[in-house]
């Protein structure tokens, strides 16, 4: 397949099978993910694996957050949760604060977010899905998830990404022309 086959045929993925991804191919995505290109070639990165016990306990933290975000909707936390019910793997992925240097460290963030971006290619290809969540159930704005990694205050979390097998072929979306997106100068 092209790489632009594989861009194109990218999905975020939601919905798994109840069955655990195997250790050889979380090696493959961890391994993807640090061939990313990065400023300097700082290798910014650091990945939180939470499977097993675990995630039994990101999902307590996940539900007391919604239910404190959301309590006036239930359908919409018990929605948010059911990703978790069959989610076998998440992967935390944090960046490097460079302390008195905002450029660096926003570049890392970038590298970090282009490190996600290599896993969900590699995870494609090795037959998984995945989606990258920020907001809501990912919990990266909320103190709990980086208290729960043990992240130390020079990493910024920049994503909680959910890997599995899917249930079923995710349709794709459209896309914006790139002729609408571009200025020629």
């Amino acid at each position: 397949m092209s790489i632009i086959d594989a861009l194109k045929q990218r999905r975020a993925v939601r919905n798994y099978e109840a069955r655990e991804v195997e250790d050889g191919q979380l090696a493959t995505l961890l391994e993807a993910a640090t061939w990313a290109p990065n400023d300097r070639l700082r290798e910014p990165w650091h990945f939180y694996v939470i499977r097993g016990q675990a995630k039994e306990r990101y999902e307590q933290i996940a539900s007391e957050f919604l239910q404190e975000r959301f309590p006036t909707k239930p359908n919409l936390v018990k929605e948010s949760l059911a990703v978790l019910e069959t989610t076998s793997l998440m992967i935390v992925v944090a960046a490097d604060i460079v302390p008195g240097d905002e450029a660096s460290s926003e570049d890392n963030e970038y590298a970090a977010a282009c490190a996600i971006h290599s896993m969900w290619l590699a995870a494609q290809e090795l037959g998984l899905g995945l989606v990258w969540r920020t907001r809501g159930v990912g919990l990266v704005r909320d103190q709990r998830l980086h208290q729960f990694i043990g992240s130390p205050e020079n990493k910024k979390i920049i994503g909680t990404v959910f890997v599995g097998y899917p249930t079923a072929e995710t349709p794709s979306t459209p896309r914006t022309s790139y002729l609408e997106k571009t200025t020629w100068l």
